[in-house]
């Protein structure tokens, strides 16, 4: 990824990274089935944090962190290793907090318990906790109170985003909370089909909770099963966090479908947003697979972002041989070698520019060469474009 691609794309309140740890429960003793709330509230926050352009730090992260400092996630974490679980991650600011069960609001018959949600916001820049804040109300209402935590401290960390209360919670529909249980225990579950099982359940409790739906078509992408992605995939909606990255893969699910029209106007709205280079690749792929002669200059875009790929070589080259280019073309598979020796395709185009062998439509040889890239990492963009904003 090439920072010239990064430079060029503002995001006017990117800081520093933010560490969000799940909230711990206090009853757990009385009311240990309600464990999954902590870590509930934290992904509700960490999606509202990233679909707005902050980099909260991944959960893998965060369990990584845990599991190397011996802390245990059931354990109420004191302010200092708070500091050294932040400080580990390297972030900025660290979101943390707990939960109480009200047991006697649900001691009738037929009620469910109120819950009150507490969070607060530690400034490690500063060494010193910042405003905290509180829900509190039925476990019914608990997408809502998240939903509500999540935008209190968005405004906390980003209070130039401009963002209101009204139109974040618009976006955000309320979610069955039968549902966002199914939805954490597929995250907290130990094997794939654990999390499948989960992952459906949760989407078909509420066909309006977007992120089972983008678990299930990431996994089903990775095993390359990509009709059975695109499926899932279609459903991610635009407020969730993985909106791009799901929009990325269904551009490459199109792709391999041979619906290159759809892939074109998914990978250019992406490129949009996230610029890059194996997005800007890919959409050349697309365009290229249509004959459209501007396919060579989005590979060669891609190309000036990383020149460190091979694949970004050979692309541009079969790019330039298709338009009959014959010594620009040779010129980047000589590249593709000098990187990558072994590889047979560049080796055999190489001598096909050097003979001036031309592109033929339909050639099972040559056609449909063109490599596309499958990791989306705008993690790392995001990370990239807060450290230039510091």
């Amino acid at each position: 990824m090439g920072l010239a691609l990064l430079a060029s794309v503002p995001c006017a309140w990117c800081a520093d990274t933010i560490a969000v740890l799940p909230l711990f429960n206090i009853n757990s003793a009385i009311a240990p089935d309600l464990d999954w709330i902590g870590e509930s509230a934290a992904a509700t926050i960490h999606g509202a944090l990233n679909s707005y352009g902050l980099l909260a730090l991944s959960r893998e992260d965060r369990v990584e962190v845990y599991r190397r400092l011996g802390v245990k996630a059931e354990v109420l974490l004191t302010r200092a290793t708070v500091m050294k679980i932040g400080q580990t991650l390297d972030a900025g600011q660290v979101v943390f907090g707990d939960y109480t069960v009200d047991p006697a609001a649900g001691s009738v018959a037929g009620t469910k318990p109120n819950i009150r949600l507490v969070v607060h916001v530690m400034d490690l820049r500063k060494l010193k906790e910042a405003q905290s804040f509180e829900q509190y109300g039925p476990l019914d209402n608990l997408s809502q109170m998240e939903m509500t935590l999540a935008w209190q401290v968005l405004h906390q960390v980003a209070p130039s985003s401009g963002i209101t209360e009204d139109v974040f919670l618009r976006d955000r529909p309320a979610i069955r909370v039968d549902a966002m249980e199914s939805y954490v225990r597929g995250l907290l579950a130990a094997n794939i089909d654990q999390k499948t099982k989960f992952f459906q359940q949760a989407a078909r409790l509420d066909d309006r909770f977007s992120q089972p739906n983008y678990e299930l078509g990431h996994m089903l992408f990775a095993k390359k099963d990509y009709r059975g992605a695109a499926t899932w995939l279609l459903k991610v909606t635009r407020a969730d966090s993985h909106y791009m990255e799901a929009s990325f893969q269904l551009g490459i699910c199109r792709y391999y479908d041979g619906d290159y029209e759809a892939a074109i106007r998914l990978f250019r709205m992406v490129s949009e947003e996230v610029p890059l280079n194996e997005v800007l690749n890919n959409l050349a792929a697309a365009l290229s697979r249509k004959n459209d002669a501007s396919a060579a200059a989005g590979f060669l875009k891609a190309l000036e972002g990383d020149e460190g790929d091979p694949d970004y070589w050979f692309n541009y080259g079969y790019a330039l041989w298709k338009l009959g280019q014959y010594s620009k073309a040779a010129d980047q598979f000589r590249a593709v070698l000098q990187r990558s020796p072994d590889d047979q395709e560049a080796t055999s185009f190489l001598g096909r520019s050097l003979h001036g062998d031309p592109y033929r439509v339909g050639d099972p040889r040559t056609d449909g060469r063109e490599r596309i890239k499958t990791l989306f990492e705008d993690s790392a963009y995001r990370q990239l474009q807060a450290e230039l904003k510091k």
